[in-house]
């Protein structure tokens, strides 16, 4: 089916293509890529649109001794194919399968792992210092876009950067904006004179020639606000204030432009910013007409561009969120909602639609999320700050420092908790219950099923102290009747006992205690399941009665052993003050790769049958 691309193994294998050979194989690159994420969802507008910049890249540079560092992982799928992995592409995301994101343990073509974004500039100005330390002669070059550039982290690292005189080229992949408005023949003019080897010789002689001095820095700064008057583009006058040289923008899906900029910058030292314009979903009609479904469409026919929907048996956790946080909204003037760039994800987008001017969507910018939020609740606002559970670890000094020592009332609900699936370790929200457990003046809670969630949504509401965190995972709810169920308030700090039983006691958190009810079906009267629903504070009455009646405990959560649940009930019987023993169900120490959800449960022994084997085990059986 594809003339070139079932003949590339390598980037070598393309060193001798043709400008015509070049652009049939971009075109049998989309191709590919839709067909095996029609089959196998994974991010596909993203990649679709990079795919000229990475042929480009791979066509120019020397990969893997020069090294390619991407920022949001997805926009490599055209990398992962060129780069030895064409046949492995098909089980991407898959339990066995090759990940979704670069991984150093997949390839030494993926210089850097990345899952979450904005990395790429630190990583990529790291390597080039190594590289520069070491003697080793190599070009270094990182892939930002697809929103990345707003993460606080891209700047840290750009400005630190622009400081050093790293051999360091930093691709900015704008796929928010038209070409046609912004190139022109003064843009045109310009890009060929910046870039010529001629023009950059004669520069260095210049420059070389009046010393490291306050005159020669005067005349740099002259020079740069005078080339971004003449061009007109004020995003370069930021990145040359940065310490950056500036050029573009250029045409990212013409593929003989991409070359031949990269052919003439390949040979220009120090940070450089390559500025490209590309389009999200390029190449596929209904990946251009809507990036935003298209990002992550799920399984389609590639022939029609229909989107084949699972049935909701269930209604899904986000969405539960997003009614109630308009009911909330309706209720109280105060209540806003805030989220890094997560609004369909996380259900947002209803109370977007409802109350647009109490709505705010940050961009991919967790900590400033959190401080944010916290400023609102400083002014008399009740904030609703919904960020994935993995994602709220950048912020994590934010929630200490800005939310918990000053006592302010924000709602932090982490989405995506625990196991989520085919994005595997990098996305897995394994460590929240954990990590926030430790803070003073937190609260932390995780629902049983959708209509808890709704309880502690109000709970959290009503609660004017300290951070609330309500935790909850990806996918559909229990098929409770949640919306006819009356938003009353939950007593902070308080489980409840869903079954009782004499010898065996399982303490659970989160929706992972209703698996814990149907294995324990099996010991009518000997195993009983409680409900824990805080984690902090911890129910210590119940906690004394489930321990001074039963021999043996079992915790299960859908997060880290290791400080979870677990740990604080080994802490409060590590005084013996209980005979019983102990044992935990949860995510080991390891990161867990990507399969689908019930794999990764089976994986960690938290599915029925998991849970079962551990009963078992206690009972002799």
């Amino acid at each position: 089916m594809y003339e070139l691309l079932d003949r590339i193994d390598s980037p070598a294998d393309i060193k001798h293509l043709s400008m015509d050979q070049l652009r049939q194989l971009c075109a049998e690159l989309r191709q590919y890529i839709i067909e095996c994420c029609s089959r196998n969802p994974g991010h596909l507008a993203a990649s679709l649109g990079a795919v000229e910049l990475i042929v480009g890249m791979h066509y120019v540079y020397d990969t893997p001794q020069d090294k390619l560092v991407f920022d949001v992982g997805h926009q490599a799928y055209a990398h992962k194919i060129l780069t030895g992995r064409r046949e492995a592409f098909a089980t991407m995301r898959t339990q066995g399968g090759i990940s979704g994101f670069p991984s150093r343990d997949e390839s030494p073509f993926d210089a850097f792992g990345v899952g979450h974004s904005s990395t790429s500039v630190s990583a990529a100005l790291g390597l080039a210092e190594a590289a520069r330390m070491q003697g080793r002669q190599e070009k270094v070059v990182a892939l930002i876009g697809d929103g990345a550039m707003t993460g606080g982290l891209a700047f840290e690292g750009l400005n630190n950067a622009g400081e050093s005189h790293a051999d360091l080229l930093v691709i900015l992949n704008d796929n928010n904006q038209s070409i046609e408005g912004n190139t022109g023949a003064l843009h045109r003019h310009l890009l060929n004179l910046t870039t010529s080897e001629s023009y950059n010789r004669f520069k260095n002689r210049v420059w070389n020639s009046l010393g490291d001095n306050a005159f020669r820095g005067f005349l740099q700064r002259w020079v740069r606000s005078f080339k971004s008057w003449l061009v007109g583009k004020p995003g370069g006058a930021l990145f040359e204030s940065l310490g950056f040289r500036y050029f573009g923008p250029i045409d990212g899906n013409d593929i003989a432009e991409v070359v031949k900029t990269l052919r003439k910058l390949h040979g220009i030292t120090g940070p450089r910013l390559l500025h490209c314009f590309t389009v999200k979903g390029k190449g596929y009609t209904p990946a251009e007409q809507d990036p935003v479904v298209w990002h992550a469409p799920g399984h389609f026919d590639p022939e029609t561009g229909e989107r084949i929907h699972a049935p909701h048996l269930r209604d899904r956790y986000q969405d539960v969120f997003g009614e109630v946080l308009c009911e909330l909204a309706e209720a109280d003037p105060r209540v806003v909602g805030v989220t890094p760039a997560m609004a369909s994800g996380c259900g947002m987008n209803r109370l977007a639609a409802s109350h647009p001017d109490r709505f705010y969507d940050v961009g991919i910018e967790e900590e400033h999320a959190v401080t944010f939020s916290a400023g609102l609740a400083a002014g008399g606002m009740k904030p609703f700050c919904n960020i994935y559970s993995a994602f709220s670890q950048r912020a994590y000094d934010q929630i200490v420092h800005d939310v918990a020592l000053q006592r302010l009332p924000v709602v932090l609900c982490f989405d995506r908790a625990g196991l989520v699936g085919e994005d595997g370790a990098t996305h897995n929200g394994a460590f929240d219950l954990a990590a926030y457990r430790s803070i003073p003046n937190a609260i932390v809670s995780a629902p049983r099923d959708e209509t808890e969630l709704k309880r502690l949504m109000y709970t959290a509401w009503k609660h004017d102290t300290g951070p609330f965190i309500i935790r909850y995972p990806r996918g559909m709810g229990e098929g409770t009747p949640w919306r006819e169920a009356a938003g009353t308030p939950l007593d902070i700090g308080r489980g409840c006992t869903l079954l009782e039983g004499d010898e065996v006691a399982i303490l659970g958190i989160g929706p992972v205690v209703n698996r814990a009810l149907e294995a324990a079906a099996g010991w009518p009267g000997r195993v009983g399941v409680y409900d824990m629903r805080f984690l902090k504070p911890l129910d210590e009455d119940l906690l004394a009665r489930v321990a001074g009646r039963c021999r043996h405990i079992i915790t299960v959560e859908d997060g880290t052993l290791s400080g979870g649940l677990y740990g604080a009930v080994s802490e409060f019987l590590a005084p013996g003050r209980f005979g019983a023993t102990l044992e935990g169900i949860g995510i080991p120490d390891r990161f867990i790769a990507h399969a689908r959800q019930e794999e990764q449960y089976a994986a960690c022994g938290m599915d029925v049958e998991g849970i079962r084997k551990s009963l078992k085990k206690v009972f002799g059986e």
